[in-house]
């Protein structure tokens, strides 16, 4: 897997670096927190992340990327 196709897969739904359990499908949404990167989720986990991954911002900022 090249670095191009780790950042397009998805890093929910917790969003920690180096986290292990990333599920690996493709990212299609972009959510905003603060002071981190954007967490890149597929559909199935943006609900869990908008909950509990660090840093969201609420109301959430969700963008879709793809």
């Amino acid at each position: 897997m090249t670095d191009r196709d780790r950042a397009a897969s998805c890093r929910g739904p917790y969003g920690g670096e180096g986290v292990p359990e990333d599920c690996g499908d493709p990212a299609r949404f972009e959510v905003a927190r603060h002071r981190r990167t954007p967490l890149r989720v597929c559909p199935v986990h943006l609900g869990p992340s908008l909950l509990l991954a660090d840093g969201v911002l609420w109301p959430p900022g969700i963008s879709l990327i793809r």
